[in-house]
């Protein structure tokens, strides 16, 4: 049976969400995903119809949302459903929630240098196989600063600073890139990378994110195996 995914794509129209939202749902239709698109936050209206699906994919920069909306997302993902996204279309949304913020483990602070840095990403090899085999390589785009959540798995980084600015003034760090989380059953995947369609279309970002889709939308079918035992060893015991 395929799995169920949804992209909500919207807000700020300099990120290409409807482009980049295509991209995604080529990617997933290739792994055989159900997939609904949608261009308006009222997708996450009905929380039940979101813990029907295996996988939401937001991509909206900044704008609002409402609290019931955002409670709706975490509830599902709590449940088991995956969250996966990248650059501000996930973690430069909704700057006033914090509670949006909590979930996705990172808030977009700056970008120094705007668009056209030319930096290197590096894969770092941690405790999770999921960018396994990959190789550290070159963008030219944006190299987001963030705030993170030291609770994430770093999976690629990247060296600041590349550009002048006040932030020079300390010694030199490694931002994370790609990160992991879990929030409640469900898995939470993220890449800053992302600022225009073409940075997706690089193969290493487009392999990037088909990674993280699968593994995040993975974490719903290992919560209902789970429940399927535990019902089944409470039947056993029921008829004994």
């Amino acid at each position: 049976m395929s799995k169920k995914a949804l992209i909500v794509w919207g807000g700020w129209d300099g990120h290409e969400p409807e482009q980049i939202a295509d991209l995604f749902k080529k990617i997933l239709e290739k792994e055989n995903f159900e997939v609904e698109v949608s261009n308006t936050l009222d997708a996450y209206a009905d929380g039940e119809k979101l813990k029907t699906l295996d996988l939401i994919v937001p991509h909206w920069t900044m704008g609002k949302i409402e609290n019931k909306y955002v409670r709706n997302v975490s509830e599902a993902v709590i449940s088991g459903v995956g969250l996966a996204g990248c650059h501000g279309g996930m973690c430069d949304s909704f700057r006033n929630d914090v509670d949006w913020q909590f979930m996705t483990g990172g808030n977009w602070v700056a970008h120094p240098g705007n668009d056209g840095v030319e930096y290197m990403v590096n894969i770092k090899h941690s405790s999770s196989p999921l960018l396994e085999g990959m190789s550290d390589f070159k963008v030219v785009s944006e190299q987001y600063y963030l705030h993170v959540d030291p609770a994430v798995e770093v999976l690629a980084t990247t060296r600041f600073p590349v550009v002048e600015g006040p932030h020079s003034a300390n010694k030199s760090v490694d931002m994370p890139v790609v990160w992991t989380k879990r929030w409640g059953e469900g898995r939470v995947f993220y890449n800053s990378l992302g600022h225009h369609a073409d940075i997706i279309a690089k193969h290493e970002v487009t392999e990037i994110m088909r990674r993280g889709f699968l593994w995040a939308a993975e974490g719903k079918r290992l919560v209902d195996e789970s429940l399927r035992k535990v019902a089944f060893y409470s039947g056993m015991g029921d008829s004994q």
